[in-house]
């Protein structure tokens, strides 16, 4: 449609495809276009030899047409410690001229827009990077009451958890210490729409997830609303 906010997505996966959130969460009143990085796994030897590629993605993304560029992978944006995070994000805006955003500043963001500062966490993954997701949340501000992953470096895995999986992982870790102000469900690759709603319902707190906040986060971006009815706390407000 001619004048609809086109939005570029840097995906982790090979294929390339717009995730699912995109249609759930905003029908057809944005376009997304979406190029893969293709990384071997959810981990920082699985990140290694594509992270170099992110800037010719956002290139490429840019020729297609898109406003504004996310990279919609929370690891790979935070793996190399905060300093790199923000250094990807300059170096993305150089190369393209266009506003761009990482899932990792996401997720900050949403987290402060939720007033979430103490914040338990559940993640897909593997040991060294809830550490270093840990070492991130703390670096802007927060205090992680409890954390744990799932321990799967497979990207096809990450997308088959369940919704029942990621409630239950999220309802252990927030009951670690009930005194979190909220719960985020770290892995850009899971599928936590369903799961933010029952847990928000279950728990009456705040809850969000990488992929949601993503798309939240490029949304507002680029300057449009990023309101969606029915997907949870993050999406009810006009900032």
């Amino acid at each position: 449609m001619a004048g609809t906010p086109v939005i570029g997505l840097i995906v982790p996966p090979a294929h390339g495809q717009v995730p699912q959130d995109a249609a759930d969460l905003y029908g057809s009143r944005y376009r997304f276009i979406a190029r893969g990085l293709g990384i071997g796994g959810v981990s920082p030897e699985g990140f290694a030899p594509v992270i170099d590629t992110v800037l010719d993605k956002a290139r490429e993304l840019r020729a297609a047409g898109a406003d504004v560029i996310s990279l919609m992978g929370t690891s790979i944006s935070f793996y190399r410690g905060p300093e790199f995070t923000e250094s990807l994000r300059a170096a993305m805006q150089e190369a393209t001229g266009v506003p761009c955003t990482t899932m990792s500043h996401a997720i900050v963001a949403a987290l402060r827009r939720l007033g979430i500062r103490r914040v338990a966490v559940a993640t897909s993954y593997i040991d060294e990077l809830n550490d270093k997701l840990v070492a991130y949340l703390e670096h802007a501000g927060f205090t992680v009451t409890a954390i744990e992953g799932m321990s799967i470096t497979g990207v096809k895995e990450v997308g088959e958890v369940s919704t029942r999986a990621l409630v239950e992982l999220s309802r252990k870790v927030y009951l670690r210490d009930p005194t979190a102000d909220g719960i985020f469900i770290s892995c850009g690759g899971l599928l936590t729409l369903d799961a933010i709603r029952q847990l928000e319902r279950e728990l009456g707190l705040p809850v969000t997830a990488s992929s949601p906040a993503g798309f939240w986060d490029v949304v507002r971006l680029g300057g449009w609303d990023p309101r969606s009815k029915g997907f949870g706390r993050l999406f009810d407000v006009l900032l």
